[in-house]
């Protein structure tokens, strides 16, 4: 998994809700573009951001979900496919797979989530359905808890407390950095957003928590052809833009 190019919320707020409502479809000279403002906008943040949201992204939200056709078919040019959750009011974009097996040129690359920000995503997903389960509207972690969650996986052998306890508190800002946890970097205590679970799905899920298991006792099963460090790359909602960070 990747980390993004910030996407700054103040970007949509810059250009003007008369801009964005505009509907001119040419924006520059010699623009050619077939999208308006609001659509361009909607597919700009699409291919910068890990995911858009209706919590996070409500303007691009909005014209995705009117014309979510016309963006897909922006993205597919790219060799890009659109997964939305309706339900959970949350849309990511991923690498196409060909019909025939081969594969298709990319704008995206795949670095791997560390074990640190792993843990740190199992747990919000843990913690997101738990709550929403209880009747929470809203779900909400301490800083300190996930970060006592992540060092109950320590190894027995790990020595280092210090080291693997900044390594925690990095893995935290990280994910607040990509979104999935809502709120400044500094805070004590962050809303979990509603794209944790299908950007980490059960399948996904349970194969971490395997590998985890796996590395904290030494232990690899002889017939896994498939190394542990592959399993710290969940499917393409996590992949980035080139010239991401």
């Amino acid at each position: 998994m990747s980390t993004y190019l910030e996407h700054d919320p103040g970007d949509v707020e810059a250009l003007g809700a008369e801009d964005l409502e505009a509907g001119s479809v040419s924006l520059f000279e010699g623009d050619e573009g077939g999208l308006d403002l609001g659509q361009r906008h909607a597919l700009v943040t699409l291919l910068k951001q890990r995911f858009i949201s209706a919590r996070t992204h409500p303007r691009d939200w909005a014209v995705l979900v009117e014309h979510e056709r016309l963006l897909r078919s922006r993205l597919n040019d790219l060799f890009l496919d659109l997964a939305v959750d309706r339900s959970r009011e949350v849309a990511w974009k991923r690498q196409a797979i060909s019909e025939t097996g081969s594969r298709f040129p990319t704008l995206l690359y795949d670095a791997a989530w560390s074990r640190e920000e792993t843990l740190v995503l199992i747990h919000l997903r843990d913690r997101l359905r738990s709550g929403l389960a209880g009747g929470e509207t809203r779900v909400h972690v301490d800083r300190e808890d996930v970060v006592d969650y992540v060092a109950s996986f320590r190894p027995a052998h790990a020595t280092d407390e210090s080291g693997d306890e900044k390594r925690a508190r990095n893995a935290v800002a990280s994910i607040v950095k990509a979104g999935l946890l809502i709120g400044a970097v500094g805070d004590d205590r962050y809303e979990v957003s509603e794209a944790v679970e299908p950007l980490l799905p059960l399948e996904v899920l349970q194969q971490l928590l395997e590998s985890l298991q796996r590395a904290n006792s030494g232990e690899q099963a002889a017939d896994d052809d498939t190394p542990d460090s592959d399993l710290f790359e969940p499917d393409a909602p996590s992949n980035a833009t080139t010239g991401g960070q």
